[in-house]
């Protein structure tokens, strides 16, 4: 018998399995198909400051980026780089907007200022840009690669296996059934991704997370002509839209290998696995006009991954109150790589009892309780 059972091993999971084992409690991790096999293997590994607003997820960021440095230097290979962020604002009232917003941010403790002309950051973005605004602690890793170490780690290995229920005895959870039999753990923890609503609901605690789509072009190598992660100041409105229509706004970084990636596209069609060339070609014309020098580069190919998009656009982490013993780690959208370590962090220490970091209250699964009808 396990003390606790993670299901998913994409990075909030391998995160959540990590930290619960260095708490010293007996950990299985259970997913149905590969390592950071979902989302987090279709992430470009963002740690990002700058796209989140003062507040609970910017909390929860800048914690997060304290324990990414310990482990870099604790485990490590997983190509963490400090590359910075770069936000760029293409008129005068996005420049004011952006502003504003390095006000905020620096009140709240993040590094930012403010910049006039963007191409002294960035000489090869576009001339004309009304301003800027520049994040170094903005940040990158391997999402593959980091979820693979953290549970290497660990001493851990992941159970291939679908799970399909929770095993109740009375109202305590005391493990999780699987097609081809149970697991008995004292906890379960649901990191299931953008699988997780659909989890809950079988578990008789829904929580409403829903898939949202995206896309990242990969170009041919190329010479190291971007420096920073560069984006239009469109993209933080995107980030915090709820809107299920298209949303397309340039983000433009180079990589150690060569190749630049362009995104970000965001729409909730489901789990329709198309290819819209609509959508490449949107992102491909925004990211030439930051960056003209990308206008005769060829992209070599597209790959899509699928968001684990919350209404309110806050992770779900603790303990859930219909099911004693099931906990969630479910809901950061975009954002679960940079905010995968101080949601393992916090759950282990709810999973303990051991006072946490941060106040767990703004994550907590008890704001979805009293409107999902209940135990089933």
């Amino acid at each position: 018998m396990s003390d606790v059972v993670v299901i998913g091993a994409g990075m909030v999971g391998a995160a959540c399995a990590y930290y619960a084992a260095r708490a010293g409690l007996d950990v299985t991790v259970v997913d149905r198909g590969p390592v950071a096999g979902g989302t987090s293997g279709a992430g470009e590994g963002n740690l990002l400051v700058s796209d989140k607003p003062p507040g609970p997820e910017l909390d929860l960021m800048l914690v997060s980026l304290a324990r990414w440095a310990e482990l870099d230097a604790d485990v490590g290979g997983f190509e963490f780089e400090h590359k910075g962020g770069l936000v760029v604002a293409a008129t005068g009232a996005g420049a004011a907007d952006l502003d504003a917003l390095v006000e905020a941010h620096c009140a709240a403790g993040v590094q930012a200022e403010r910049v006039d002309d963007p191409r002294d950051r960035e000489p090869e973005l576009a001339a004309g840009l009304a301003g800027g605004a520049f994040y170094p602690q903005d940040a990158q890793v391997q999402p593959a690669l980091a979820a693979a170490r953290l549970l290497q780690a660990a001493g851990l290995t992941v159970h291939a296996g679908e799970v399909t229920g929770l095993d109740v005895r009375g109202d305590q959870v005391v493990g999780v059934r699987l097609r081809d039999g149970v697991i008995p753990a004292g906890h379960v923890v649901n990191a299931a991704g953008v699988w997780s609503g659909e989890l809950s609901e079988a578990f008789g605690a829904p929580v409403p997370i829903e898939p949202r789509r995206g896309f990242v072009l990969v170009t041919e190598p190329m010479p190291p002509i971007i420096r920073h992660k560069v984006y239009a100041a469109e993209y933080v409105a995107n980030v915090a839209s709820g809107d299920a229509d298209l949303q397309a706004s340039a983000v433009v970084e180079g990589t150690p290998s060569g190749p630049i990636l362009i995104g970000a596209s965001r729409e909730r069609v489901g789990f329709d696995a198309g290819r819209p060339l609509g959508v490449l070609r949107r992102l491909a014309a925004q990211a030439v006009a930051l960056f003209p020098a990308l206008a005769g580069v060829h992209a070599l190919r597209a790959y899509r991954g699928f968001r684990p998009y919350c209404a309110d656009h806050l992770p779900i982490i603790g303990p859930d109150p219909r099911r004693p013993g099931l906990f969630h780690a479910c809901g950061h959208e975009g954002a679960g790589i940079g905010l995968a370590p101080a949601t393992g962090e916090l759950l282990a220490a709810l999973i303990t009892g051991t006072p946490p970091r941060l106040d767990p209250t703004p994550y907590a699964a008890v704001r979805f309780a009293a409107t999902s009808g209940g135990r089933r």
